[in-house]
């Protein structure tokens, strides 16, 4: 008895341990750790809880933004407008409060919506013409570019109400200031992260990521659930113009130019592969945090900034690379 059931348990625990040094999440947890050490002894400043809530709140409006990102690129997609959806989604709002014509919580709905349908007619177009993601969104890029500009007229909406800004204001925990919009992204990546790993939605979804046509085969409703995956990441764009007025203040018309790339970064970053079918939302928001915290932490070593972006695109590059040798291993 002793003999068979040694061998077994001795077996048992490689595996375990294979499996989690495996996992997509590993490799990012690990390099979001180091990246903390080494910024922990280069500089006193990075290491408070002043720092830690000031990263959140630098990375909460890309993170949400990361969150549609990816949602979109598991099912083999991708994204390009989603900076640009959130900053008309923010002018809409902010345009609408602060000249009165509607109470705030309609015009937050409002913008909500127009978001909301952007995602809807990236999915219509991607699935029903059908089109490639990147030409689709790269257009919608320009369509919501332009309209963020006739909209607000090149302005800059001010003189918002207070109840659009709520969600930038703090609370104290501990000896650390709060923001209740970094509880909101926190609260998504959760509520996501629970839907894609513990409901059916998620399974088809990463299904749908791995093999279109073997996912229509088992029944899925591979066209509905595209045009949906898409809606729901238009909607979470609008959660994060929200989120972008209430940490400015103001209706900006230049904002969200580069969050496309940021998006796709913390996407990537975390593990999620860009050929679909393999990544976790959990993986995007170390994602997001290695990008918040690698930023943070050169500023308070004095690095420029055009430095910061060079290394971050080295990180994207590295991570890519990763993630088609172990696609080739599993082959």
């Amino acid at each position: 008895m002793t003999a068979t059931t040694t061998p077994y348990a001795e077996l048992k625990a490689p595996t375990t341990a294979r499996r989690l040094l495996t996992a997509p999440t590993t490799g990012p947890l690990v390099a979001l750790l180091l990246a903390c050490a080494f910024f922990s002894l280069s500089t006193d400043q990075f290491l408070t809880g002043g720092n830690f809530s000031l990263i959140v709140q630098q990375v909460m409006v890309v993170g949400t933004l990361a969150i549609g990102q990816t949602l979109i690129i598991l099912t083999a997609g991708i994204d390009l407008s989603c900076g640009a959806v959130m900053a008309f989604g923010s002018i809409v709002i902010a345009k609408m409060a602060a000249e009165g014509s509607v109470p705030p919580l309609v015009a937050i709905a409002l913008g909500l919506v127009v978001c909301g349908g952007f995602g809807l007619l990236n999915g219509l177009l991607v699935q029903k013409i059908p089109l490639p993601p990147f030409i689709v969104t790269l257009g919608m890029l320009n369509v919501a570019f332009a309209l963020t500009h006739i909209y607000s007229e090149e302005q800059t909406v001010t003189s918002l109400p207070g109840s659009l800004t709520a969600l930038g204001e703090t609370f104290p925990l501990g000896h650390t200031d709060i923001t209740y919009g970094s509880l909101v992204t926190i609260a998504l990546f959760l509520l996501l992260a629970y839907a894609l790993s513990s409901t059916g939605w998620g399974r088809h979804v990463y299904a749908l990521g791995n093999s279109a046509e073997a996912a229509r085969l088992n029944g899925i409703r591979t066209s509905r659930l595209t045009i949906g995956i898409y809606t729901v990441a238009g909607l979470l764009y609008g959660i994060a113009a929200v989120l972008l007025i209430s940490r400015t203040g103001v209706g900006d018309p230049q904002a969200g130019q580069t969050d496309n790339l940021d998006s796709i970064t913390a996407v990537v970053l975390g593990g999620t592969s860009l050929f679909g079918g393999r990544g976790s939302v959990l993986g995007t928001f170390i994602g997001v945090l290695i990008v918040g915290v690698f930023r943070n932490g050169l500023q308070l070593m004095g690095v420029a900034s055009i430095y910061q972006t060079l290394i971050t695109g080295v990180l994207v590059i590295l991570a890519v690379t990763v993630d088609q040798i172990s696609r080739r291993k599993a082959r």
